[in-house]
């Protein structure tokens, strides 16, 4: 059997990839993981210098975008289809994380978390499925969610509430879209060690979640990425509307 990387690589030849939030964390490493297997990629994100300079070093295009702004998110999508002469895959990862309690988060607080991390996926979604109907071909459209969606979790209200509405958003998409052959997923990845929340976790916290899984650790991006590559391929064909874990066993269903 041929295992070359250039059999490898033919996977995602010739496909047009976009990645939200692809500057650093998991998104960067979905975006890398693309690139290597022939994709054309376009590293979507509100981070200018590092986007710019991990597109650079994997061989993909950058498009600066304020996701929290209507027209801008459209902007940029838009402006990154034009740059690949068309889109086949959109990776919604971009996120942020935000602790407070039910009695504790404001309004404002609230409505910052599902800008970004809801609100951008429909926004994002609509100008790429526009694309997608268009050009006839269909396409794949994976959601970045959360465990805390489908779990909740004490103290990240606004988070996990934001993580459900992906869920949600993602069936919709699967259940309206699927006459044009697109396909919508979404990932619940568990605890991932990524420069998000990096500043409140300590040692023996990652010591804590670790025994959560019966699998003894804590994810990685490429954990994540691998899931993501699936789905949005052809061996997931059939795979429409689900919200897939990727906690290492610490959420089952």
């Amino acid at each position: 059997m041929d295992t070359s990387d250039e059999v490898v690589t033919r996977r995602f030849g010739g496909r047009r990839v976009v990645v939200t939030g692809a500057a650093r964390g998991i998104g960067a490493r979905i975006a890398e993981r693309f690139a290597a297997e022939g994709a054309d990629v376009v590293v979507l994100d509100l981070l200018r210098d590092p986007g710019a300079a991990h597109a650079a070093a994997i061989g993909a295009r950058f498009v600066e975008a304020d996701l929290t702004d209507v027209a801008s998110a459209r902007a940029a999508m838009t402006e990154a289809i034009e740059t690949l002469g068309g889109i086949d895959v959109l990776v919604n990862n971009a996120g942020i994380l935000r602790f407070g309690s039910v009695m504790e988060t404001t309004p404002e607080q609230w409505d910052e978390v599902f800008a970004v991390n809801s609100r951008s996926m429909l926004l994002t979604t609509q100008v790429a499925a526009q694309a997608m109907i268009e050009a006839g071909d269909g396409g794949a459209i994976v959601n970045l969610a959360s465990m805390a969606g489908k779990a909740g979790g004490a103290g990240q209200v606004a988070y996990a509430a934001s993580k459900s509405a992906v869920i949600a958003l993602t069936r919709v998409t699967a259940l309206e879209l699927g006459e044009h052959r697109i396909r919508a997923n979404a990932l619940c990845p568990g605890y991932v060690l990524t420069e998000m929340g990096a500043a409140t976790r300590t040692q023996e916290q990652v010591d804590l979640w670790s025994s959560y899984s019966p699998l003894g650790r804590l994810g990685t991006p490429d954990d994540v990425a691998g899931l993501a590559l699936f789905l949005a391929s052809d061996d997931g064909a059939y795979l429409t509307g689900q919200a897939v874990n990727v906690t290492g066993g610490m959420i089952m269903h």
